[in-house]
């Protein structure tokens, strides 16, 4: 029974861990009005070299920028 118990809170935790990580990753797609901005009017320029958008917003990376478009702005067919 005592088996039970502990797996049960370890499924918690883990549960909790990735609530965590999911809130961390929705804080990191939150750009601000100016970022936003930025980013899109780089993207008229250069396209997808999110690279070289990144280098103009100060802590973002490629990836967070281009998830940040793709979640934004992509047009899924």
């Amino acid at each position: 029974m005592a088996e039970s118990e502990y797996s049960s809170s370890e499924n918690a935790s883990m549960d909790s861990n990735s609530i965590e990580d999911q809130s961390k990753q929705d804080l990191e797609l939150q750009f601000s009005e100016d970022e936003e901005t930025l980013v899109i009017r780089m993207f008229n320029l250069v396209g997808e070299r999110w690279g070289l958008i990144a280098g103009r917003i100060p802590g973002r990376t490629a990836e967070e920028i281009e998830k940040y478009w793709n979640t934004r702005y992509s047009t899924s067919q």
